[in-house]
């Protein structure tokens, strides 16, 4: 588990002492390529050095903000960080989109997630060559936070809860991002955000709580591999704090980060992050602390005021002068900065190895293709009774209803589509003849009760301020879909466009639901004479500077519709004008087929900024598919989001479910392939579905171990387990046989198809000092196999994999013992298992006669983990009186007394032996300190005890523990 050794800082200082005699031979003009920096043949150290050489004070600060001018003496063009590149080049133009993160994770195929990020490396080179607004190579992905909660807004970002899985495919991204050679980057991928960001309400000022061993096991794991197999260039930091300190300045960036590569790396801060130091957070007083502590910590680059540089210069430049940072700190991130701009062939001859790929590669025939196979081994067959699918394409008369059967959506991250084949649109191309359709939507007419008036929209694409008018026809018509939690967007009839604010007025001009503030969202609100108020409801009205009105009335003298108080709000009756589900139960009737495509808004249903708070359909879809089970029991569903569902007892009623995330432009052509049985669907689930938010505990807490959180420690009955996935044929394990470096199992396809299945192996560890996950993977394959095919899988696990963090000693250790070994299709189906008995250490009983730090408890209860210091560590704070820490299997000769290291408020803490409430054994008192930061000493006598057994710090509330020991 050891990390890459860090290049010393003396391989820089040979490097610059080199280039200062070559520099003395160096001709005049400064773009001449025979300056060292220039030099191809040279290391990328001496390169490095050589340009910081020849770069002033001034010159080096501005490689520190995101926006790096051009230094034309030198000839160097400018340069910025962070290139979107998630699942595609997003916000550049029209470009491949490949199907969102979650789905992408869901092919548990590295191999064809190294492609797509190869594929995405180029159309980033593509774009680079005429460089666009946003252009740089430096891109912003993947997104490696684990999906430890699935009501995250950002969930569609991540990969998987599991943090083995996440480094796989993080690692194959990378590793197709960069180009798989460090010293030669097609792109510098930038992994984000570090560290546990897994919550998006507060995310500025909420802390994510992490003990030693979820920090260790958990967090830091989704994040180390891709690093330490060099596949991604740095991380970005992210807005939340973590144990009490803001990640902008955690010192782990330099401490830990960078110990798991010998190649240096970039780390940037997110956007406006430096900014919250002193404002939301109000960690610094000044900019110039907060900046310089920041840099300090491991950051390189700053993303603030967006391309305005000069406030972060002005305060880097600040911190110089009042003794705050050294010139050296500035070299060393100056430095990083420039050593991945060599990397990725800016000094080199025509743009080095990857300078000439042009913007041909963008929307290629071959990326078409590989985003059609990616969008196909995405989706999840969830479930499939007494073969519903696939479908006989000889049943050509089919109906594709819902409200996605014939639209794609996009998130935020997304790239925009340069065409879209809907599901509707594949299915109808499949069988090769139209298909009927109803987006299962009503229609309606909104009518003011008071005054007879409709609500009316504008024609024509830009649509018109809404207004209240006489008229009668489609203008005053709006569809609308509902979201779940009472959200609806309105579309109007007069010319397909969405209804939404522009802070002026509202207009029906948008093509779907979109932007920073989704602003098309609003809420019909029935009251008690069986009248609608009309709530908008975009995202602002959440921010704690929107103060202004939510209803709708008539607010000008020729009915222009505006925001008003609730008592001024118009009163609507609402006229259907057409039943949605009445549309889609004709569409279906007498059909051969029923294919209901329901699901999300990727812009409305949680994202960023905007946490889900339940994760059912929304009832509207329920009662959608309802219908047309009853009127066509021939009902196959499809669910498109971006989250595990909770699906009610859709989940029991319909005879076929396939998940799949918002796939990107070929996600109609894949379904077909799928439902169809062109392909077989080989995707499995990279979370635990739950059957309710109730098997959830807070958002906010982190510790999965003591929580039971996720499908390492959940006791429950999961809706469908982590790695779960159903095929069109099956598959017989033999028996399971250790080899030298791991287990291997022949595998064969038993049924008549083709088909993948994903053989998954996972660990559990009988006995322990410490509470063990219920199962851990620890390896799985993907493998092909013909009709009655067999071939012998081969899953590598090292005993060190069997590590975990010992928290009396601060390391890894594999404890010996017996462990089982458990190889299926899914972490509830195993198909063959064996033990493995594994000769390593037994961790030794606690000696608290050393000091012994407060974070590495066994156990706790009400205290929270705060900031030491503002610049390390990690102590223990009181959240109410009778707080307490467990410290297991410690051994206590005759000891006699107590010290700890305190601050925060006055108080006591006890030492108790075998439980909370157990023989007191001495209390410690403490008079408070005047800061958090300040510590004491306090001391206690203690009655004498031997022996092994639990030791108890009972503590009053406020008070702060950092260290601790008995004599």
């Amino acid at each position: 588990m050891k990390g890459k050794r860090r290049r010393p800082r003396t391989v820089l200082l040979v490097a610059l002492a080199l280039v200062a005699g070559l520099g003395a031979a160096v001709p005049a003009h400064a773009d001449d390529p025979a300056y060292p920096f220039r030099d191809p043949s040279l290391s990328v150290d001496a390169r490095v050095s050589d340009l910081l050489s020849r770069l002033t004070l001034d010159e080096k600060i501005s490689l520190l903000h995101q926006y790096e001018p051009a230094i034309p003496r030198l000839g160097i063009q400018s340069f910025r960080t962070g290139t979107e590149a998630l699942h595609g080049v997003a916000w550049l133009g029209k470009a491949t989109v490949f199907p969102q993160a979650v789905g992408l994770a869901s092919t548990w195929d590295p191999s064809l997630i190294e492609q797509v990020g190869s594929a995405v490396g180029d159309e980033a080179r593509g774009f680079q060559q005429t460089r666009p607004a946003g252009w740089g190579l430096n891109l912003w992905a993947p997104v490696v936070n684990l999906l430890r909660d699935p009501r995250w807004g950002r969930n569609e970002e991540g990969y998987s809860e599991d943090p083995y899985l996440t480094g796989s495919i993080s690692t194959a991204y990378g590793t197709g991002l960069t180009g798989g050679d460090p010293d030669h980057l097609k792109t510098a991928p930038t992994i984000k955000h570090f560290l546990a960001n897994n919550n998006e309400v507060n995310r500025d000022t909420t802390s994510s709580e992490l003990r030693p061993r979820v920090l260790k096991e958990y967090d830091e794991q989704a994040f180390k591999p891709a690093i330490e197999a060099d596949a991604a260039t740095g991380v970005m930091s992210s807005y939340n704090l973590v144990n009490g300190r803001p990640n902008t300045v955690n010192p782990a960036l330099d401490d830990t980060v960078r110990t798991w590569t010998s190649q240096r790396l970039l780390n940037v801060t997110d956007a406006f992050a430096p900014g919250n130091l002193v404002g939301s957070q109000k960690y610094y007083g000044t900019q110039a602390e907060a900046d310089a502590a920041a840099l300090k910590a491991g950051i390189d680059s700053f993303t603030d005021n967006d391309t305005d540089s000069a406030p972060t210069t002005t305060a880097i430049k600040s911190a110089l002068s009042s003794g705050l940072l050294k010139e050296s700190d500035v070299d060393k991130a100056a430095g990083d900065v420039l050593d991945i701009r060599v990397r990725l062939g800016e000094f080199d001859p025509g743009g080095g190895k990857y300078g000439s790929i042009d913007a041909s590669v963008i929307d290629s025939p071959a990326h078409r293709a590989l985003a059609r196979k990616s969008a196909t081994e995405a989706a999840v067959l969830l479930k499939n009774q007494s073969g519903a699918l696939p479908l006989k394409k000889s049943a050509k008369d089919v109906a594709v209803v819902g409200p996605l059967a014939d639209t794609l959506y996009t998130d935020w991250y997304s790239g925009s589509l340069p065409y879209a084949v809907t599901p509707a649109q594949g299915i109808s191309a499949k069988l090769g003849t139209s298909v009927a359709s109803s987006e299962g939507v009503d229609r309606i007419a909104l009518k003011d009760a008071a005054t007879g008036k409709y609500v009316t929209a504008g024609t024509g694409d830009a649509g018109a301020a809404l207004k209240e008018s006489a008229d009668t026809g489609t203008t005053t018509q709006f569809d609308v879909f509902d979201w779940g939690s009472g959200i609806v967007t309105l579309r109007s009839a007069a010319n397909g466009k969405y209804v939404g604010y522009n802070w002026s007025n509202f207009v029906n001009d948008q093509a779907q639901p979109n932007g920073w503030f989704v602003q098309q969202q609003f809420k019909l609100e029935e009251q008690t004479d069986g009248t609608y108020l009309l709530r908008y409801a975009g995202y602002e009205t959440a921010e704690s500077w929107w103060s202004n009105p939510v209803y709708l009335g008539p607010t000008g003298t020729d009915g222009t519709l505006g925001l008003v108080s609730k008592d001024q709000a118009a009163h609507y009756t609402k006229d259907v004008v057409r039943s949605g589900v009445d549309e889609a139960v004709a569409a279906v009737k007498g059909k051969d087929t029923a294919v209901v495509v329901i699901g999300s808004d990727p812009s409305i249903n949680g994202r960023e900024a905007h946490d889900r708070t339940d994760m059912a359909l929304a009832p509207a879809q329920e009662s959608l598919v309802r219908a047309v089970r009853k009127a066509n029991p021939s009902t196959v569903v499809i669910v498109e989001n971006s989250y595990p569902t909770t699906l009610g007892s859709l989940q029991k009623e319909v005879p076929a479910l396939l998940w799949t995330t918002h796939a990107g432009q070929e996600t109609g052509n894949a379904l077909a392939d799928l439902l169809y049985g062109d392909a077989n669907p080989s995707g499995r689930l990279t979370q635990t579905w739950y059957q309710s938010e109730s098997d959830l505990p807070s958002i906010l807490d982190y510790d999965i171990i003591k929580s039971d959180r996720t499908y390492q420690y959940f006791k429950g009955q999961a809706l469908y387990p982590f790695g779960y996935g159903l095929s069109y044929t099956s598959f017989r394990y033999g028996e399971l046989k250790r080899t030298g470096d791991g287990y291997e199992i022949p595998v064969t396809n038993t049924g008549s198809r083709t088909g993948a299945e994903v053989v998954q192996l996972y660990t559990h560890q009988r006995t322990s000092r410490d509470k063990q996950p219920l199962k851990q993977l620890k390896s799985f394959q993907r493998v092909s196999l013909k009709p009655g095919e067999t071939r012998t899988v081969r899953l590598k696990v090292r005993q060190s994999d069997l590590a975990h963090w010992d928290v009396t000693r601060s390391k890894w250790t594999v404890e010996s013992g017996t462990y089982d070994v458990l190889v299926g299709s899914s972490s509830t189906d195993v198909r063959a298992r064996t033990t493995w008995q594994v000769k390593g250490e037994t961790i030794p009983p606690r000696d608290l006669s050393k000091v012994t730090r407060a974070e590495n408890f066994d156990d706790y209860s009400a205290v929270d983990l705060v900031d030491e210091s503002k610049a390390s560590g990690t102590a223990v704070s009181a959240a109410a009186d009778g707080a307490w820490l467990k410290f297991a299997d410690s051994r206590l000769d005759g000891t006699s007394a107590f010290s700890a290291r305190v601050a925060g408020a006055a108080g006591t803490i006890e030492v108790r032996r075998g439980s909370p409430t157990g023989t007191l054994l001495g209390t410690a008192h403490t008079d408070g300190t005047s800061s958090p930061y300040t510590y004491a000493t306090a001391n206690a006598a203690l009655a004498r005890a031997k022996g092994l057994g639990d030791v108890y710090l009972v503590l009053s509330k406020g008070v702060r523990l950092s260290t601790f020991n008995v004599e």
